[in-house]
């Protein structure tokens, strides 16, 4: 979830600093540094569910998962995102040597909510089609068990998947690993949100 707080224009050099040292996250976009609103419990379930069941899968694979505070740097637009959740398979690759800042997930996941749903799908989307080795993209609803999925084939192009109800399996092809709705959802009590 984001919010303007900025007008003026920031150079990347400004962000990283300022990011460095901040009590709160921030993304990049192009000049502009716009400030990330705290989630939701479910959203937060949801991201540490898909993480811990990621984890365990990718045990002794060549592919790692990392949640929400290691920024995915998207040369092309000159965006700074912290994807929900996001794979990478092999070595992470440092953009520019810096330790925070990553240029070559193969998964992403983001967990929508109602103030972010429309740019996640759209803009967003567009700015991680960008990326060379992204292979898959994950947007999971956290007020009912749907999950919309996007898998680039070989030819490609992105092709759309998706899945509804609590017995759903779904798979996560970039990763060879396949979760139950079930796992994804574990803990979360869809009438304890309100949707924003």
């Amino acid at each position: 979830m984001l919010t303007q707080t900025q007008q003026h224009l920031s150079t990347l050099e400004e962000y990283r600093k300022l990011e460095e040292t901040a009590d709160f996250r921030s993304e990049y976009h192009d000049g502009e540094i716009i400030a990330m609103t705290g989630g939701t419990i479910n959203h937060n379930r949801i991201i540490g569910n898909m993480y811990a069941y990621l984890k365990s899968a990718l045990r002794g694979k060549n592919a790692e998962v990392f949640m929400s505070d290691l920024r995915l740097w998207i040369p092309v637009y000159r965006r700074g995102f912290y994807p929900d959740v996001m794979a990478i398979a092999g070595q992470p690759i440092l953009n520019e040597g810096r330790k925070d800042e990553v240029i070559n997930p193969s998964l992403i996941v983001e967990v929508l909510s109602n103030s972010t749903r429309d740019f996640d799908r759209g803009k967003k989307f567009r700015f991680y089609r960008s990326i060379p080795t992204l292979r898959e993209y994950l947007l999971i609803d956290q007020y009912e068990y749907s999950v919309e999925q996007y898998v680039k084939n070989e030819s490609e192009k992105w092709l759309f998947q998706e899945y509804e109800g609590a017995n759903a399996n779904v798979s996560l092809v970039s990763l060879e690993v396949e979760m139950l709705m079930s796992d994804i959802y574990e803990g979360v009590t869809f009438e304890d949100e309100v949707p924003e």
